[in-house]
């Protein structure tokens, strides 16, 4: 399995973003870090060994990239109205810098998106801005209300980053084609917010499969045995 570190620079961040790459060809999947968490994150804590074989089949290839939730969401040395800005100034480095450079280079119109607890906010709430762009969403043990972080502070961009805000209200053709999986566990402490994400996505006549394992936490192995599984769904 080859793995590559690729570090490039952010017109949108203004900054060098550091990102690995497992695979030399195959459907592009980005995977976000858990809460702060780093590009190396899923390969040490073997996320990355529980798909090795449809990584070596040369079915998906795998882009791990950084996040900077040090200067957004867990900023809290900041004003709430500059950690969401500093988010905006990410999803736009994902939308108009990344997500066109892979589709580029894997010859793909959409690609798909993954996390693990906080990272799955960032699958899901890319996913859902940016339909047009994406064909395939797994998250796994997350929570999608990031009301919490901003110390009650509301504009615009906390609205339109907010999943259970803007998605009663949004329509888009392309949430139809889009390949759904919510991954939670019985004894996982986000796994209301998945209920909830559900029932939401069901009023809206969004297709999605809510895979709820019967004896898993909110940790790395219920989503190492995830993630394998939902991969393989990827046709």
């Amino acid at each position: 399995m080859q793995e590559q570190h690729r570090r490039f620079y952010s017109h949108h961040l203004g900054q060098d973003i550091d990102m690995l790459v497992f695979g030399t060809w195959g459907y592009p999947v980005v995977i976000f870090p858990t809460s702060g968490g780093r590009e190396y994150e899923a390969r040490d804590f073997k996320l990355i060994e529980a798909v090795r074989p449809l990584i070596d089949a040369g079915r998906v290839k795998l882009f791990c990239v950084n996040s900077i939730d040090q200067h957004s969401w867990y900023a809290k040395h900041l004003e709430p109205r500059i950690r969401i800005q500093n988010h905006v100034f990410y999803d736009q480095f994902l939308s108009e810098e990344l997500v066109p450079m892979l589709q580029q280079e894997c010859n793909v119109d959409k690609i798909a998106v993954a996390g693990c607890s906080f990272g799955g906010f960032h699958a899901l709430n890319f996913a859902f801005r940016h339909p047009d762009q994406v064909a395939h969403l797994f998250t796994m043990g997350a929570a999608f209300d990031i009301s919490q972080f901003m110390d009650g502070y509301h504009d615009d961009n906390v609205y339109y980053n907010n999943p259970p805000e803007y998605l009663p209200g949004a329509y888009n053709e392309h949430f139809q084609w889009m390949n759904i999986i919510l991954g939670t566990a019985e004894h996982d402490f986000c796994k209301e917010s998945n209920f909830q994400m559900a029932r939401l996505l069901s009023e809206k006549g969004i297709h999605y499969t809510l895979d709820v394992k019967p004896f898993g936490t909110h940790d790395w192995p219920v989503w190492r045995e995830m993630f394998p599984q939902y991969l393989a769904t990827i046709g």
